[in-house]
């Protein structure tokens, strides 16, 4: 199918609105977040937000539904083959996924986010990474596995935060290679700390 100049004016619109949305909900909440406010970040006028949204709460669906889909696509060949099914391999693509969609990690992991979004991207991969544990501890239960699980992903995400505030300093390969560290052992990360 051919790509005509009016599908690339809407990608283009669609995008400035994106990156303005997030901009502004990287320093504010959402209900402080105005239409006009938007539009004079995005450089479009209210009539062009009006005619791909019907308002904020429209925009944010849409916005986590595409993080969402690019999130599970980037994951799917992470999760779902072999040669990446150890912890480290499923973090750096994690990482990776997440410095590449930097906006989305502003809107994921800042001081503004929708907690139930973020709680949906944990469930995307919780299945698999269920499967890999259950492999590195066969004698752990269902249950031990899932506070396992529980308690690691809310780790990961204080260190993306961390990460964040750093700028992303570290590459996605040494972040993934030290959340590993401390999700194998524990305290005992520091002792090994160079």
């Amino acid at each position: 199918m051919k790509t005509t100049g009016n599908d690339h004016r809407v990608r283009v619109t669609k995008m400035l609105i994106r990156r303005a949305f997030t901009g502004l909900l990287s320093i504010k909440p959402i209900q402080s977040i105005s239409i006009k406010e938007l539009c004079e970040q995005a450089g479009i006028n209210r009539g062009t937000f009006y005619t791909h949204y019907q308002d904020i709460y429209d925009l944010l669906a849409d916005v986590e539904n595409e993080m969402k889909q690019d999130f599970q696509k980037a994951l799917e060949p992470l999760l779902y083959t072999e040669e990446n099914s150890s912890l480290l391999g499923i973090c750096t693509g994690i990482f990776r996924c997440l410095k590449e969609n930097y906006d989305m990690c502003v809107v994921m992991l800042g001081d503004y986010s929708d907690k139930q979004f973020v709680s949906a991207l944990l469930d995307i991969g919780r299945q698999r990474c269920m499967e890999v544990y259950s492999g590195f501890f066969p004698k752990a239960s269902k249950k031990e596995i899932e506070y396992y699980y529980a308690f690691v992903s809310a780790g990961c995400i204080g260190l993306l935060r961390r990460w964040l505030a750093d700028g992303m300093e570290q590459t996605p390969e040494e972040l993934a290679s030290t959340a590993e560290k401390i999700m194998m052992s524990g305290i005992a990360y520091l002792e090994t700390a160079e």
